[in-house]
């Protein structure tokens, strides 16, 4: 029997720069996954600290941004590989409501160093259609998730630190100690993505999972080195390929792709250029994203059986928070120091937990 500190059930995003930072502070870490697709290897990666049509920052961006830039840059240095591209992004304005609250924003100085400039209807971005004009953000970009999960997978699999294997709830065993299969772990951390709605310690968190869709195309068009907004998102990749997305649905919880969120996607490519009408899908993607019930990340302790734990919940700001949350929880398993309320599951705990 292996004693190890730590069992974490996912590599995803979480799971990985959890294990990742766990240990680099000095943890025994085994991370366990099924070896397929998830839905950050699927994901865009996107980092975006201004959002929604009133041009709002994310919570914490000031605290978060710096944390996922500074991760990313140490496991670039690391690998010796380049995983984090930050581009300007340009937000195509949809109307006089979307302008008015742009020229607030460019007001506000808590807002100064992320925006840089309100461009009018006259002056436009060939070949885009920005009849409102358009708003460039600035601090934005793109994590290339794939890449990065693909080498950390190497250095946990280097260190003995990663097994691939289904994983069953019921071969934990709680009593007398804890225990799963071979290991002894000190605590289990479970970074499942979606699939914690079907854990029977953590599936009573609200949870509300997305299904998004992503196409990446072959184009001919000249298009700006930005990224852009136009109620979806594309990303230039170089050599004229795009990513765009995403999709959001919440009925179809799988990872089927569908002809309906192909359609869905063109079409409004081609609204914003004409041009790119014509680009042709070479990968067409889906899968679903943990989001939750008030935005915010499910971390902690289950209250009755304190040695399972999640950390999971970060839906489409993962690549933005999850370098920040790894280190706090790192701190909180360390330390004991207390979780911030608005990502401890305790916060629903008498709401929701029902045994």
């Amino acid at each position: 029997m292996k004693k190890i500190d730590f069992l974490i059930i996912g590599q995803g995003l979480a799971g990985s720069l959890l294990g990742w930072e766990l240990i680099q502070r000095g943890f025994s870490v085994v991370i366990v996954d099924h070896g397929m697709e998830n839905a950050s290897k699927v994901a865009a990666g996107l980092i975006n600290p201004i959002t929604g049509m009133r041009f709002v920052k994310s919570d914490d961006v000031d605290t978060l941004l710096p944390a996922a830039r500074n991760c990313y840059r140490r496991l670039e240095a690391h690998f010796h590989q380049s995983f984090f591209f930050e581009k300007p992004m340009v937000r195509i304005l949809k109307g006089e409501t979307e302008v008015e609250w742009a020229k607030k924003r460019l007001k506000n100085r808590d807002y100064e160093t992320y925006i840089a400039h309100l461009e009018t209807r006259e002056n436009q971005i060939e070949p885009l259609t920005s009849p409102f004009g358009y708003l460039e953000q600035r601090q934005t970009g793109y994590l290339l998730t794939r890449p990065l999960l693909n080498a950390l997978l190497e250095y946990f699999i280097s260190r003995q630190s990663y097994l691939e294997s289904d994983f069953n709830y019921h071969e934990i065993e709680l009593e007398p100690h804890l225990k799963w299969k071979d290991f002894n772990p000190g605590q289990v951390i479970f970074c499942e993505g979606y699939r914690a709605t079907q854990n029977p310690w953590f599936s009573w968190l609200p949870f509300q999972p997305v299904k998004g869709e992503i196409l990446t195309l072959q184009h001919e068009t000249t298009l700006p080195d930005m990224i852009l907004n136009y109620g979806n998102w594309l990303i230039p990749l170089g050599s004229n390929q795009i990513k765009i997305g995403a999709t959001y649905d919440r009925e179809h919880l799988n990872t089927e792709v569908t002809q309906e969120a192909k359609d869905e996607l063109l079409l409004k490519l081609g609204q914003l250029s004409p041009g790119l009408a014509n680009a042709s899908v070479i990968k067409h993607e889906a899968n679903v994203r943990p989001g939750t019930l008030d935005r915010n990340p499910f971390i902690g302790r289950h209250p009755n059986f304190p040695e399972l734990m999640i950390f999971n919940g970060f839906g489409s700001k993962g690549s933005l928070q999850i370098p920040w949350y790894s280190c706090h929880f790192a701190d909180h398993l360390l330390n004991d120091s207390s979780l911030i309320r608005t990502c401890n599951i305790h916060r629903y705990a008498k709401t929701y937990l029902t045994t």
